[in-house]
């Protein structure tokens, strides 16, 4: 009877801080879901009235549209960049010579060890003219996010690899009459899927939020959604909102969209 009375309040008190914990994530977010669809509210508890005309104009905005579909443009090229290369890279290393994870482990971090100020500072001063003269364009940018996807694909692959056992997994194969390569493509990559979906929506979700690499190495002259939302901060607050809370239903459903995909067929 004392372990049950004594589970009743530690329960009730996990409870209340897990709750209160949710609300004050979800009460930023749900400030500026109101505050996108608000006609006016500035001295008043609750807005004045409500308005879909913010969502409207965004989604009408041509700019706001190319900006959209450029950021989708360099996120998604600097993605198929890193799985064209690094597959092939962890393949090699886990099976062939898995005694060099952990300096890949290092070197694979060696992105974050630099700002990206002084990044894209050294970056400027070498593609800025030349031969390789690519300051201003999206090449720069795939590249740049390139570096910075590499430690969410590597991390989240190679997990993914040591999970399957590798190296059994590929001496299967081999006993059933499989050469390295079709082991690699036909056994191997099927098991993957849901380390590389991960690791997919996790770096897609930090790039297309990127803002220092995409303001400084291309600013206007290739506008990305967050240069486009820096442009717009002087605008309305509302329409900004709009803009913030589109970002986030967007991430979202492309989440719901992976996670739907990830699923194992029944």
């Amino acid at each position: 009877m004392s372990s049950r009375a004594e589970a009743g309040p530690v329960g009730l008190y996990h409870r209340v801080v897990v709750y209160v914990l949710f609300a004050i994530l979800v009460l930023p977010l749900a400030g500026t879901v109101l505050y996108s669809f608000a006609t006016s509210w500035s001295a008043t508890i609750l807005p004045s009235g409500l308005t879909f005309n913010w969502y409207v104009q965004l989604w009408s905005d041509p700019r706001f549209l190319h900006a959209f579909l450029q950021s989708l443009l360099v996120c998604f090229g600097a993605l198929l960049l890193s799985i064209v290369l690094i597959l092939p890279l962890l393949f090699v290393v886990n099976y062939h010579f898995p005694k060099l994870d952990g300096l890949m482990n290092i070197l694979i971090l060696l992105p974050f060890a630099v700002p990206p100020v002084v990044s894209s500072v050294g970056l400027l001063n070498l593609y800025g003219s030349g031969p390789l003269a690519m300051v201003g364009t999206p090449w720069i940018l795939i590249g740049c996010y390139f570096t910075v996807a590499l430690p969410f694909m590597y991390r989240a692959i190679t997990n993914n690899l040591q999970a399957i056992n590798l190296p059994d997994l590929m001496d299967a194969a081999h006993l059933l009459g499989a050469s390295t390569w079709q082991a690699a493509l036909w056994v191997v990559l099927p098991n993957l899927r849901k380390g590389l979906m991960v690791a997919v929506l996790l770096s897609f979700s930090f790039l297309f939020g990127e803002f220092v690499f995409a303001n400084l190495l291309v600013g206007t002259r290739y506008e990305t959604l967050q240069v486009y939302l820096n442009n717009m901060r002087n605008g309305s607050g509302h329409f900004t909102s709009a803009l913030v809370v589109s970002y986030f239903f967007f991430v979202l459903l492309l989440t719901w969209v992976a996670n739907r995909l990830n699923k194992d067929p029944a």
